[in-house]
């Protein structure tokens, strides 16, 4: 599948930002509060197309009874987000696969 998270956030209303304007630290206390499961990345790896940046090891969270992640999401002048968007499973798998032990 392909999946550009910018694209979808410009065109799409399916999604939900938990937390705006904020920064990274804030942006992985939602995430872990809101999440079923919290997955752990590398700063620099590619979820949904877009590479995550943010202070080591980045959570993603997984709810997978919603079919949703939690990830968070930098746009230059505007800060760090927390956002829930539904996913496939597959993209499920791919973080998965690229999620490090913390």
């Amino acid at each position: 599948m392909s999946f550009c998270l910018e694209t979808y956030l410009q065109e799409s209303d399916d999604y939900e930002i938990l937390l705006s304007r904020a920064g990274f630290k804030d942006c992985a206390k939602i995430i872990k509060e809101r999440a079923t499961e919290v997955l752990y990345i590398n700063p620099g790896d590619k979820v949904l197309g877009v590479r995550i940046i943010g202070i080591p090891p980045i959570p993603v969270g997984v709810n997978n009874d919603k079919g949703t992640i939690i990830v968070s999401y930098t746009k230059p002048c505007h800060g760090t987000a927390a956002i829930e968007l539904p996913v496939d499973v597959e993209e499920i798998e791919n973080i998965r696969k690229i999620a490090i032990d913390k």
